[in-house]
């Protein structure tokens, strides 16, 4: 069946089309949620409710604006840091294990192995180097735009217009 069909299935709240879906992008969902939540537990709760919030308002989804997986990871990203901004949230990471802070203290530098699991990698290697940033901190460590400008310090306007081209450069890369 072709992704588009399904597409329109899901929309149109068919149970199958919604099983499906999930089956092929769960892991790739739950993989930028851990990689901005660093908890496996919490991210695979948080991969669960952005499928049903993705049922619930499939009618936001239009296809002219984007691709499906693109809209779903988006959902993903964005509950992804709600929950780090939750207070609950906050105050369980007081309890955290060191081991946690070390591998993000490792990866902070670099796109890691998890980003792999969800097949971008390649494709945002193959940027310049001031896109890796941006696109990292963002997408990837849950970094606001303007928390992006202060870490790298670069003007908050800079950001978001590199943040724009080099998304838009990866758009021709997936044509």
């Amino acid at each position: 069946m072709q992704l588009e069909e399904l597409v329109v299935q899901f929309k149109n709240k068919d149970v199958k089309a919604f099983e499906t879906l999930y089956e092929m992008y769960h892991k790739s969902v739950q993989g930028v949620v851990f990689n901005i939540v660093r908890d496996k537990e919490s991210a695979e709760e948080i991969a669960q409710d952005v499928f049903i919030k993705a049922w619930n308002n499939a009618d936001s989804y239009a296809a002219k604006k984007g691709r499906f997986f693109t809209w779903i990871i988006n959902i993903a990203r964005n509950a992804a840091i709600d929950e780090t901004r939750s207070k609950n949230f906050k105050n369980n990471s007081k309890n955290l294990d060191a081991q946690i802070f070390v591998d993000i203290l490792e990866t902070h530098d670099s796109l890691d192995s998890k980003t792999d699991a969800i097949g971008i990698r390649n494709f945002v290697n193959k940027l310049k180097d001031k896109c890796i940033k941006v696109i990292e901190l963002l997408y990837f460590k849950g970094f606001t735009q303007k928390e992006v400008s202060e870490s790298l310090e670069i003007p908050l306007g800079t950001i978001k217009t590199r943040n724009r081209n080099c998304i838009n450069e990866l758009r021709l890369m997936l044509k």
